[in-house]
């Protein structure tokens, strides 16, 4: 397991990070959202020892993480640029990476390089950036490390590739004891894919929680009337988005389930349904709350 606790960061002025605590256990998809500059990078790097935080501990099996070999054989991290040395083909690299990861499995670099239809023996300068990228994937699943940090991994990949890239990922994950980390700013694509969300907003860790537990206190309500009904007639829930078109109305609310129905009921609906909430709605409403639109926006 990976303990993260009041950890915080800063680059001068600016601070990365503040005080995030988490946890990422085996055998888990865990997605990390966030705003632009919220800190997602920063929390990788962190996690695989690149960066030494300022305050709070990263820990593997209990040890910190920094400067720390043996954690470091456990975490392979696909950063979101990378650099690639002059003329180094997918074998050179995953020669390289033997020496230093002890379950490295190079027969497995060559079967995957087959998978995605990618020359292991050219140069990865002559690659394409979704080429590059599929390398380096390559390159991390061949390590056989617990963990896996992915930084906006499916970023120039078509979407077949893409597709490839989940469910390798999904069945690396199958056995329950390696688990994945992975940054997106696509978060239709995170949804059917990840157990586990995090968003990230300036910094600080505002939303952690297991993808079934997303909704529990956030709904998407639809609803009719006889004769059209305007926000006022809502206004002891507590709304987060609210639009209203002739007789049909459908909003999203923060509370208890049974009685934010409960007191739909009470307005007489002719129609009334619980609509199921996608990950961009919650993202959205959990951004609104820490200050990005404090207003109730139309849908």
């Amino acid at each position: 397991m990976i303990q993260i606790d009041k950890l915080s960061k800063a680059f001068g002025d600016h601070t990365a990070l503040n005080k995030v605590t988490s946890q990422i256990r085996p055998g888990s998809i865990f997605g990390l959202i966030g705003s632009n500059g919220s800190g997602k990078s920063t929390f990788l790097r962190l996690l695989a020892g690149v960066y030494r935080a300022d305050e709070g501990r990263c820990l593997y099996k209990q040890a910190d993480i920094f400067e720390n070999p043996t954690a470091k054989e456990n975490i392979f991290f696909i950063p979101d640029a990378f650099y690639i040395p002059g003329g180094a083909s997918l074998n050179d690299l995953a020669r390289d990476y033997s020496q230093y990861y002890p379950n490295y499995d190079l027969a497995q670099v060559q079967d995957l390089a087959k998978r995605f239809q990618l020359n292991p023996s050219a140069r990865l300068s002559t690659f394409s950036k979704g080429m590059q990228r599929q390398a380096h994937i390559i390159l991390a699943l061949a390590a056989n490390t617990p963990y896996i940090l992915c930084d906006e991994t499916f970023d120039g990949l078509d979407p077949v590739k893409r597709l490839l890239v989940k469910r390798i990922l999904a069945d690396l994950i199958a056995d329950g004891d390696r688990s994945v980390i992975i940054t997106s700013h696509n978060l239709r694509e995170l949804e059917d894919f990840c157990d586990h969300i995090a968003f990230l907003h300036e910094g600080r860790l505002v939303l952690d929680r297991e993808m079934g537990q997303l909704t529990d206190q956030l709904h998407h309500i639809q609803c009719a009337f006889d004769e059209p009904l305007g926000a006022e007639a809502f206004k002891a829930l507590d709304l987060v988005k609210f639009s209203q078109r002739g007789r049909l109305v459908q909003f999203i609310c923060r509370g208890d389930l049974a009685t934010v129905m409960a007191q739909v009921r009470a307005l007489n609906p002719l129609y009334l349904e619980q609509v199921p909430l996608t990950l961009e709605e919650v993202f959205i409403a959990e951004m609104e709350v820490q200050g990005y639109d404090t207003e109730i926006v139309a849908f």
